[in-house]
């Protein structure tokens, strides 16, 4: 729900972040070209490691510029996660101008989400708020400003660490004296670490000038009002080219098109829309108004109008709900000047295009508008988007927990194969039958079991910030606990049938990872071939039942604050995530699935018991056999 103190907002100024290293050194001079090269020692330097959020080569230039693509071994990139931005019901006011006047509100329950490799774009009319939703996003509003809201990151609150984020202002605050190549070296001087050696900070720059398309321009001034220098559209580039030296997740844009042209103006946005493709940045830009090109680089649109939200959803949608609520874009026009001169209200002497060709001011237009974005076809598609991106979070940790503690019973397998041997030859001797050796092991082992489920589980459960609550932390537990039981029932098996520790944990593996493949996370249920991978394997998978028993203690119960709806107080319930968005089944409680497990784990001791007593008959015949065919 929306905070009600005057500021609840995180201030998410960059700040080191001890627990989270930024910088990995290989240790030598890398090639600012091919993002390649080695040390004194002999030891791979790449950008890879330095910024491991990096994702894949630049495939175009910009200006005519073309861009070397930076090329790395495969062990170098890391699948980062990116950032997933969403903010709800954000509201903004500033104090009366007059002594005791009225608060003046800028803002107006603003909700809306940004994804990896994206690009949304900021609209309205001049006044509408864009400068100052993007400062309550960064974090940067001044003060005298009271904001209220809930504004998440990966599903969230937290703080960004140094180099996780930039914000590029609308003015191109640069020394017009230095030359390119020296503005973004005096700026990594300063923002790369102390202990990265200058020749190195001195390749890396040269290599992010030539991403932004300036390595034509890299000796040349910058300029200013009484030297001449670089154009607009390369000052503006330089800016952006200073901000993203640390290869920021999250990039914010004030104008970043003001006073270019329209060639410039796309150039810059299409070389912003490949980099955040590339390196799977969230980019939020306010844009006053771009051209037709410039529109269709947009991933999303953000609609405002005075303070509130016009549309918010895929900027292909815009023209389509325009159309729908009476105001279509006529054939050959820019759809977003069309979009915003509907909505300007300064000029409302102006005719206002509509399907019924009647006249609306664009107060009236507003207003239709407003009340047709607020409508169940628009806005709960915004909802389930933003409750998805709150869940996702959530499903990674648990399915990471479930996947790590189960593969750690594993580890075990070695000294469970010494254990068949002594079993086997205290069984020749008569000393105990199969059925004392299985309850034996199942009895001795579930402490130990019990503990490598409940202490690392519970580091994983507080920190990662799961449901609080003593009971859904037991279920938590039982659920690992579980799971580490039926592991090591399932390599009792494979023990008595490969006694060879080292293919039996390799044997081991392939068929927990052939399990995990098929438990319903990687993809739905629904998607899943139905041959072989969903019938039978997505049934006998133990990760089926453990990660939907999971979800369920997870999201049973919650509730997700929706306010951007006509219906003030509106939640999503955690029901309609698990049956919409993650196909769980419903038809029974969180504590069926652990009997399944249960139940498992005693049908895998069965069989272990069973092909050791088939081998005690099977093994005597055979040798009897052999032992004729030797005569």
């Amino acid at each position: 729900m929306a905070a009600t103190s005057s500021s609840p907002l995180p201030r998410w100024m960059p700040t080191p972040s001890p627990s989270r290293p930024l910088w990995r050194w290989g240790g030598g001079m890398p090639d600012a070209r091919n993002g390649t090269g080695t040390g004194a020692g002999g030891t791979d330097w790449s950008l890879g490691r330095l910024f491991p959020w990096q994702r894949r080569p630049a495939v175009a230039g910009v200006d005519g510029v073309e861009v070397a693509p930076t090329q790395r071994a495969a062990t170098d990139i890391v699948d980062d996660p990116g950032v997933l931005l969403t903010w709800e019901d954000v509201c903004v006011t500033v104090a009366g101008g007059a002594y005791g006047g009225q608060p003046v509100s800028i803002l107006r329950g603003i909700s809306g989400h940004a994804g990896p490799g994206e690009v949304l774009a900021i609209m309205g009319p001049s006044g509408c708020g864009k400068t100052t939703l993007l400062d309550t996003l960064a974090g940067r509003l001044g003060p005298g400003v009271n904001e209220t809201g809930l504004i998440l990151i990966n599903g969230r609150r937290e703080k960004l660490a140094f180099g996780t984020s930039a914000y590029v202002t609308q003015d191109n605050m640069l020394m017009s004296t230095m030359s390119v190549r020296e503005a973004v070296y005096y700026s990594a001087q300063l923002q790369l670490p102390g202990t990265m050696a200058a020749a190195e900070k001195r390749t890396h720059t040269d290599g992010v000038i030539r991403e932004m398309g300036l390595g034509d321009a890299m000796d040349t001034r910058i300029g200013g009002r009484m030297t001449k220098g670089i154009s607009g559209g390369q000052r503006k580039r330089l800016t952006i080219c200073v901000e993203m030296l640390t290869r920021p997740r999250l990039l914010f844009l004030d104008e970043p098109t003001s006073g270019l042209d329209s060639a410039a103006s796309y150039h810059v946005m299409s070389h912003i829309a490949r980099v955040a493709a590339r390196e799977g940045m969230t980019v939020v830009a306010a844009v006053h108004q771009p051209s037709g090109d410039v529109f269709d680089l947009f991933h999303s649109l953000c609609l405002l109008a005075y303070g509130r939200t016009i549309f918010f959803g895929a900027a292909s949608d815009a023209t389509q709900f325009f159309s729908q609520s009476g105001f279509p874009c006529p054939q050959l026009r820019n759809p977003s000047d069309h979009f915003l001169r509907t909505i300007n209200k300064d000029f409302d002497e102006e005719i206002v295009e509509s399907s019924k060709a009647r006249r609306k001011t664009a107060a009236e237009a507003i207003d239709i508008l407003t009340d047709a974005y607020q409508s169940p076809a628009y806005s709960e598609k915004t909802m389930n988007q933003i409750a998805e991106m709150k869940g996702i979070t959530r499903c990674e940790v648990i399915m990471y927990t479930t996947a790590l503690l189960t593969f750690m019973a594993i580890g075990g397998f070695p000294s469970f194969v010494e254990d068949i041997k002594v079993f086997r030859r205290e069984r020749l001797s008569g000393h105990y039958g199969v059925a004392e050796f299985v309850i034996s092991n199942t009895l001795s082992a579930t402490p130990y079991l019990a503990a490598i489920s409940v202490i690392p589980g519970a580091m994983l459960y507080y920190l990662t910030g799961l449901t609080k609550g003593a009971d859904n932390f037991a279920y938590f537990v039982i659920n690992l606990c579980m799971c580490t039981l039926l592991v090591e029932s399932m390599m009792m098996i494979i023990a008595v049938i490969i006694p060879d520790f080292l293919m039996g944990i390799i044997v081991g593996a392939g068929v927990q990872g052939v399990m995990m493949l098929n438990g319903g996370f990687f993809r739905l249920p629904n998607e899943l071939p139905k041959p072989v991978w969903k019938y039978p394997c997505y049934y006998i998978s133990f990760h089926k039942y453990a990660v939907q028993g999971f979800y369920k203690n997870e999201f049973i119960g919650q509730t997700f604050p929706s306010n951007q709806l006509v219906e003030k107080n509106v939640t999503i319930s955690g029901l309609q995530v698990l049956q919409e968005k993650l196909q769980v089944e419903m038809g029974y409680s969180k504590w069926v699935n652990i009997a399944i497990l249960c139940g498992m784990m005693v049908v895998y001791r069965m069989m272990f018991f069973a092909i050791v007593k088939i081998t005690e008959e099977v093994r005597p015949k055979r040798r009897g056999m052999k032992w004729k065919w030797c005569k």
